[in-house]
C-alpha cells in the first residue's frame, strides 16, 4: 500500500538482530575459539539450514507480488506435506492414525476458510502473474518444510542458542548478499517514510520472537505440529483485516475455526500420549540429544540441564 516491496531486504534486519543476541550469547558461553571451531566443523550444516530458511522467506514474500493471497496461502499447505515426508524418511518418525486425522481436519478447516474468503470476495488483491506467483509460493513452502525438519533435528542435538545464532549468522550473510543482488532496484524505487519504517520494525520484532520460540516447539512436539499450528495464523490475519482492510467475516469462519481446533486436539493429544517428543534419531533414553528447554532428555536429567 505504501509502494514498498523489498522481499529480501525486509527480512535482513531479523537475521541481524538474532545474530546480535544469540551469536553474542554463544560467544559468551563458548568463547571465540570454540565458536570458531563450530563454524569450521559444523558451519556447512548451519549454512544449509540458513540457506533454506532465507529462500523460504524470500520466495513466499515474493509470491505475494504476483499471485493472490488465497492462492499463496493454499500453496503454503505444501510445507506440511514436505515436513511429514521428510520426517518419515530421514527422521524415522512414525505418525499415529489419529495424527493423520488431525492434519486432515486442520486442512479441511482451512479449506472451508478459503472457500468463505472466495464467496465473500475477501481476496482483494488480484494476481499480476498467477503462474509465476504460484510457483514462487510452492518453492518457498518447500524450503520452509525442509528447513523446519532440519532445525528440529539440530535443536534436539545442540543448545538452542547455538542453533539460532548460527542460523542468524549465516542467514545474515546469505540474505544480505541476496538483497544486494535482487533488491537494488526495488530498494531505490521504494517509498521510505515513517509508516514504512514502523512496519519494518514491527515485522523484525515479531520475527525475532517467532524465531526464538519455534525451536522450543520443535523440541516439545515436532516440525509437523509446528506447521499445522501455523494454520491458526489466518484467524489473526482476519482480525487485523477487518480493522485495516474492511473485510467481512463469513458464517463459515466459526465452522473452520472449530475444525482446526479439533484437529489440533487430535494431533497433540496423540503426540503427548505416544511420547513423540522423544525423538527417534536420538537413540535409547535420548542419549544423543541435548538436555535443554523442552527436550525429553532434560526431563530425565533436570539437574545441570543446559539450554
Amino acid at each position: 500500500m505504501q509502494g514498498t516491496s523489498i522481499p529480501a531486504f525486509q527480512t535482513f534486519f531479523n537475521y541481524v538482530l538474532l545474530n546480535i543476541v544469540y551469536t553474542g550469547w554463544t560467544l559468551y558461553k563458548y568463547g571465540f575459539k570454540k565458536w570458531g571451531q563450530i563454524v569450521f566443523k559444523d558451519g556447512w550444516r548451519y549454512f544449509i539450514l540458513a540457506f533454506m530458511d532465507v529462500e523460504g522467506n524470500y520466495f513466499v514474500v515474493l509470491a505475494y507480488r504476483y499471485t493472490t493471497i488465497l492462492s499463496a496461502q493454499l500453496i503454503n499447505f505444501w510445507a506440511i506435506v514436505v515436513v511429514v515426508i521428510m520426517s518419515l524418511i530421514f527422521l524415522r518418525v512414525r505418525y499415529h492414525i489419529t495424527q493423520y486425522l488431525g492434519i486432515f481436519l486442520c486442512i479441511g478447516g482451512m479449506g472451508i476458510l478459503f472457500g468463505s474468503d472466495h464467496i465473500t470476495g475477501n481476496n482483494n488483491y488480484p494476481a499480476s502473474n498467477q503462474l509465476k506467483g504460484d510457483l514462487f509460493a510452492l518453492l518457498g513452502a518447500s524450503f520452509y518444510g525442509l528447513s523446519n525438519c532440519f532445525e528440529e533435528f539440530l535443536v534436539s542435538k545442540k543448545p538452542m542458542y547455538e542453533v539460532i545464532g548460527q542460523l542468524a549468522f549465516w542467514g545474515m550473510l546469505i540474505n544480505g548478499t541476496q538483497a544486494g543482488i535482487f533488491d537494488r532496484q526495488s530498494f531505490r524505487d521504494a517509498t521510505w517514510n515513517g509508516p514504512v519504517g514502523g512496519y519494518l520494525v514491527g515485522y523484525t520484532l515479531v520475527l525475532f520472537i517467532f524465531y526464538s520460540l519455534a525451536p522450543i516447539l520443535f523440541r516439545l512436539s515436532s516440525a509437523a505440529f509446528f506447521n499445522i499450528s501455523l494454520l491458526t495464523g489466518n484467524f489473526w490475519g482476519v482480525a487485523i483485516g477487518v480493522k485495516v482492510f474492511g473485510l467481512k467475516i463469513h458464517w463459515m469462519y466459526p465452522i473452520a475455526f472449530v475444525l482446526i481446533l479439533i484437529g489440533h486436539v487430535f494431533y497433540f493429544m496423540t503426540e503427548s500420549m505416544l511420547g513423540e517428543a522423544e525423538k527417534p534419531w536420538l537413540g535409547e533414553d535420548q542419549a544423543d540429544g541435548v538436555a535443554g528447554i523442552g527436550t525429553a532428555r532434560r526431563r530425565r536429567e533436570k539437574p545441570n540441564a543446559i539450554v
